[in-house]
């Protein structure tokens, strides 16, 4: 499957090597992950050349032709919060991972929509977990 992959820039990057555990899963799994980059330390020397015009472009293109999102929503993000409404808006599952105890946005916590799936997680495993059952899912 093709899956985007979504979670904090310029809100932060505490959670990277989650990040990149997420995305390095997804790969090993056999699917392609348009937004690898994104669970990289340098991302954010690679994307500030990016300019913004082009990095929303380059985004919205890679969302339409995604199979499903996959985000991890711990640390908040307006660029997230953005992607997860306009793939949910294209009819596309989306997976919400955050760890337990994480303050996250009641629009995506109360959110209904069919194509939602959250998973609080503990540790790396249960999030790895969650993410196997949704792509089962799909």
């Amino acid at each position: 499957m093709n899956l985007y992959f979504s979670c904090s820039l310029t809100g932060g990057r505490k959670d990277q090597a989650v990040y990149a555990a997420i995305v390095q899963h997804m790969l090993a799994l056999g699917h392609q992950v348009p937004t690898a980059h994104l669970a990289h330390p340098e991302v954010m020397a690679l994307e500030q050349v990016v300019v913004p015009a082009d990095v929303y472009r380059r985004d919205i293109a890679w969302i339409r032709d995604c199979d499903a999102l996959v985000a991890e929503v711990s640390t908040p993000s307006h660029g997230v919060g953005y992607e997860i409404a306009y793939a949910l808006g294209l009819g596309k599952s989306v997976l919400c991972c955050y760890r337990r105890g994480a303050g996250v946005s009641k629009m995506i916590t109360g959110n209904d929509s069919p194509g939602l799936v959250l998973c609080q997680y503990g540790d790396l495993t249960e999030a790895l977990a969650g993410l196997d059952a949704f792509l089962a899912r799909i």
